[in-house]
């Protein structure tokens, strides 16, 4: 009789919740349990069901229907992290290592593997487990598409796909009442939400994180359009974009949090700015957590759908440490180290940005 690799796994789900992850879990569940009978455990809402060891079973059934619903069945934290955990203590909010309890919970559930799903934060969390001795699989989970060593992360799509459709709606009625509309996406570091949506959407500017923005480059190209008898434009904006010499905009600060900075309103202090150098209207639309919801595009669900497949043949393996990842249209996988050394930025160079400069679309530079 041929031996099991392995007879029982454990799943989490943590960081930003974003369309695809439900795929990924039904992928994992019905390859586990039909092709091999491996036992499913998913820890709920991220570390902190691995901390707590809260988790549900997961089978066939568990999988059913899940394909083309947005969010997590498991739960998600962006706060929760076994080497930084926030604990509040009075009134006085202080960090403690936990991971003894994560590491103590997977040994008690006698799992002889962990699939973490998650982006830069996630898989950092995952390293460190791995490097404590559990075997660990990541898949990449971002939106931002801004995890190393992959050329797409899952989610990513259905957040272009969202933003898209809402500067198509506001195309509209910015050429119908003249005026400057500025759609704020998200994107802190990396700009690949603008870029995409912007280019998808027909932007006349297009700010990203990556190239510092000057007001008076942005209000000249409104100014151009209008000379052209253009009596509106379009601004796409990443949350993490600022001006030459300036900060980015935050919007609050969350204390628990491992990344206590939260942006947002950048569109508005844009508008603010534009209408007192130049008359003409201008309205902001942050979409938010918009991006984040819904259901997958089918490009996400094909991707979610073979990432969760190479998890588990990874698992199998014993092939751990690595994150899945897709190189052109093939699925592979890389070292997680790789992945999380540093994020994947637009680059200046990029062919994208250069097609859109000959197209006449203004970065702000």
């Amino acid at each position: 009789m041929k031996k099991k690799t392995a007879k029982k796994i454990g799943i989490l789900t943590s960081g930003g919740d974003c369309p695809g992850l439900n795929a990924v879990i039904r992928a994992i569940v019905k390859i586990a349990v039909h092709a091999h009978n491996i036992e499913i455990i998913g820890f709920q809402d991220g570390y902190e069901g691995l901390i707590h060891n809260r988790f549900i079973p997961l089978g066939s059934r568990q999988a059913s229907g899940i394909l083309t619903i947005g969010g997590t069945i498991l739960g998600t934290s962006n706060i929760a992290t076994p080497y930084r955990y926030a604990v509040k203590e009075g009134k006085k909010i202080i960090y403690k290592d936990v991971s003894q309890k994560a590491i103590a919970n997977y040994k008690r559930n006698k799992l002889d593997a962990l699939i973490a799903i998650g982006g830069d934060g996630t898989l950092s969390a995952a390293l460190k487990l791995k490097k404590d001795g559990l075997n660990i699989v990541g898949v990449p989970k971002t939106i931002d598409n801004d995890l190393s060593e992959t050329d797409w992360t899952f989610g990513f799509d259905s957040a272009v796909t969202t933003a898209t459709e809402a500067i198509d709606k506001l195309h509209s009625t910015a050429q119908s009442h003249h005026r400057v509309m500025i759609i704020e996406v998200m994107g802190r570091y990396a700009g690949w939400i603008a870029l995409f949506s912007g280019m998808a959407g027909g932007g006349d500017v297009i700010l990203i994180p990556e190239i510092p923005y000057r007001i008076e480059k942005i209000c000249a190209k409104i100014k151009e359009r209008q000379k052209l008898g253009k009596r509106f434009s379009i601004i796409v904006v990443a949350e993490g974009a600022r001006p030459v010499g300036g900060e980015v905009v935050v919007a609050k600060i969350v204390e628990k949090s491992f990344d206590k900075i939260r942006l947002g309103g950048i569109a508005s202090r844009l508008a603010d700015e534009i209408e007192r150098r130049i008359q003409i209207e201008c309205r902001a639309t942050i979409l938010g957590h918009v991006q984040r919801g819904g259901t997958p595009t089918s490009f996400d669900r094909v991707l979610a759908t073979r990432y969760g497949a190479e998890a588990i043949n990874l698992v199998l393996r014993k092939n751990f440490g690595r994150m899945v990842a897709l190189k052109g249209n093939k699925i592979t996988s890389v070292p997680i180290e790789k992945a999380v050394k540093k994020l994947k930025l637009i680059p200046l160079n990029s062919g994208l940005i250069r097609s859109l400069r000959e197209m006449n679309v203004s970065f702000g530079d």
